[in-house]
């Protein structure tokens, strides 16, 4: 990683992930490792192309409103979410996008920046198994300019997640 980065400031979202991963027991390495690039990643290319990895190794954070019910699916980014599929998966009728207002309700985060961890409340959530490709992959860390390196195996342990084909 090429680009220059700082360390995250106590920003009460990041310093809230940060919290959230010590406690579900993630890897020192992964909570030290969370940084604030230079610019918002909103998108897994823009996350990839800052991080100067493979699109594929972004874990994009996507919150649905599954009958009414928060879902978030970490998926590949270079994935799109079949959400008939992740419908079947959960057992409800019908997967949706959220709207922003129930994203940042569900989590106490926005769109763009949202984490695997550091919602008020837990959230279901399905881990995407072609994560499991890369030795290393990017989470969103609580802003849209911050991120954090894991691996799939942690990001299953430290959500409580369900692995599973979500594309």
């Amino acid at each position: 990683m090429s680009r220059s980065v700082e360390h995250p400031a106590d920003h009460p979202r990041v310093a809230a992930v940060k919290e959230a991963l010590r406690r579900a027991g993630a890897d020192p390495a992964s909570i030290a490792g969370l940084v604030l690039l230079p610019d918002a990643v909103t998108t897994a290319a823009a996350a990839a192309a800052a991080l100067e990895v493979e699109v594929g190794q972004i874990a994009n954070s996507l919150v649905f409103d599954a009958d009414g019910a928060p879902l978030l699916v970490l998926t590949s980014g270079a994935h799109r979410v079949d959400t008939d599929r992740v419908a079947a998966l959960v057992g409800v009728a019908r997967v949706g996008r959220a709207s922003k207002e129930f994203v940042r309700e569900t989590t106490g985060q926005v769109i763009g920046g949202v984490a695997p961890v550091g919602h008020p409340a837990p959230v279901r959530t399905l881990v995407d198994v072609a994560l499991r490709d890369f030795d290393r992959v990017w989470a969103a860390g609580g802003v849209a300019r911050s991120v954090f390196p894991t691996t799939f195996d942690e990001l299953v342990a430290v959500t409580g997640g369900t692995p599973a084909e979500v594309a």
